[in-house]
């Protein structure tokens, strides 16, 4: 039986006629409407294909799938673990399983299931990459950037990178940051150079685009793998009509984005550079890219 998405499993044919029948007409329905986002409606089809034939690895996926699409992670994470029982090599349900992880920012989880479809496919070597970085796992991200230049797959922003961090490795950079109850942020990160600090002084500073640019500016160079501070250095070139540089540093920095809120909030941006730039059809372009991540 044939579906609707590459990642989608077959069915097993076990049925009687009317049954079969009966569940295909179920399960089609739910990728319909899955596909045209009424994940209630395709969960409801699911269920109604759960009735006919119990414990089908597809149902499950699908399951899973809608309900990280309602946000529910916890279904999401129990369906797909179910579907992993009986297919634990199933590329595409361990991706799926690594998606949800990221979801509730489990990175140590996803990093440690995206291991194993690297060990089926050598090309998510890249997305492993990403997840250490985004973990601030910079050693193990050096060691793979390490191997993948060695079989010439590192991109060249990798390759640019790896430079940098391994002189942060190398000097012992990266240090677990200490708290600090005195002194206001910006008097704290003058001692303490660690993420959290400045990622809250670009928070409290969206308005101030001055202080923004200063700080998301030395972000990059303390941080050239936190996708956040290449998104905030862009909002502060927007806002001072810098246009051109706001799309450099966008494009510099989606390489290290791994969730779809985040991709959103670059498509938002790179539309108002356009826009600025007046360009208005790769505008209109970016920001149906950051309408569809955010539906």
């Amino acid at each position: 039986m044939n579906t609707f998405s590459q990642d989608s499993i077959l069915i097993a044919e076990d049925l009687t006629e009317e049954k079969e029948l009966r569940f295909q007409q179920f399960f089609f329905k739910a990728l319909s409407e899955k596909s045209i986002e009424n994940y209630q409606k395709a969960i409801e089809n699911l269920e109604s294909c759960n009735q006919i034939l119990s414990n089908e690895v597809a149902v499950f996926f699908e399951f899973s799938k809608n309900y990280l699409q309602l946000n529910k992670t916890l279904l999401a994470k129990e369906y797909i673990n179910r579907a992993l029982v009986n297919e634990p090599k199933n590329i595409w349900m361990l991706k799926h399983l690594v998606k949800v992880n990221v979801k509730e920012r489990d990175f140590s989880e996803a990093i440690s299931i995206q291991k194993k479809t690297v060990a089926i496919n050598i090309k998510e070597r890249e997305f492993l990459l990403k997840l250490y970085l985004r973990n601030r796992d910079y050693k193990n991200a050096v060691l793979l950037m390490n191997v993948m230049e060695q079989d010439n797959a590192l991109s060249s922003n990798f390759k640019n990178l790896k430079s940098t961090l391994e002189k942060k490795v190398n000097k012992k950079f990266v240090k677990q940051e200490k708290k600090s109850n005195s002194g206001s942020l910006i008097e704290q990160f003058k001692t303490n150079k660690s993420y959290n600090i400045l990622k809250k002084i670009l928070e409290v500073s969206i308005d101030n685009s001055a202080q923004l640019l200063k700080y998301s500016t030395e972000g990059i160079e303390l941080f050239p793998a936190q996708p956040f501070v290449y998104l905030m250095n862009a909002k502060a070139l927007n806002y001072q009509k810098s246009y051109k540089k706001a799309l450099l540093s966008l494009q510099n920095g989606i390489d290290f984005v791994i969730d779809d809120e985040m991709e959103a909030n670059f498509y938002t941006q790179m539309a108002i550079s356009y826009n600025g730039l007046g360009n208005f059809k790769d505008e209109k372009k970016f920001r149906e890219k950051s309408k569809k991540l955010k539906n």
